[in-house]
């Protein structure tokens, strides 16, 4: 929305930028994690919990007892500690090769199935057993300039 007046105030000006900037919203409803793949669980959280001070949320074994995911807060989102538990496991050759590390961020998502067909980006593979009995997407990372990005929600 344009206004042909200029504000009498800064007050004003400010609520007009306000006004004007607002966007309908989207698919990604923001964040929801920053996810880091570790060896063993119990060290991650002497690290991030204990030395960090990052507050416990809580800790699930998801995909048919083949990776523990655990959240800690950080105010406005979470640390996913994500450790693999069979040595099957894709994250295993992950590890290999990269130690533990960042691995993914999340975005919300209302759906993960408008996201499997709405998604202006091209997904990876078909939705996983998230957290919490959400379901997750990952998107394809060639499409995000090689950024692991997932998409979570119902």
């Amino acid at each position: 929305m344009w206004n042909a007046t200029l504000p009498a105030s800064p007050r004003e000006c400010t609520l007009i930028l306000i006004m004007t900037s607002a966007q309908p919203p989207g698919l990604f409803q923001g964040l929801d994690h920053f996810a880091i793949v570790v060896p063993d669980t119990d060290a991650a959280l002497a690290v991030w919990r204990d030395q960090v001070g990052l507050p416990f949320l809580y800790s699930e074994v998801v995909n048919n007892g083949t990776v523990r995911l655990t959240h800690l807060d950080l105010g406005n989102t979470h640390l996913q500690l994500v450790e693999p538990l069979t040595p099957e496991h894709p994250l295993q050759e992950w590890l290999a090769n990269n130690g533990p590390g960042m691995h993914h961020f999340c975005f919300k998502v209302e759906n993960v199935d408008d996201a499997l067909t709405q998604s202006p980006i091209p997904t990876a593979a078909s939705p996983h057993q998230g957290t919490r009995g959400k379901r997750a997407l990952f998107l394809d990372k060639s499409a995000t300039q090689g950024v692991q990005v997932e998409v979570t929600g119902e």
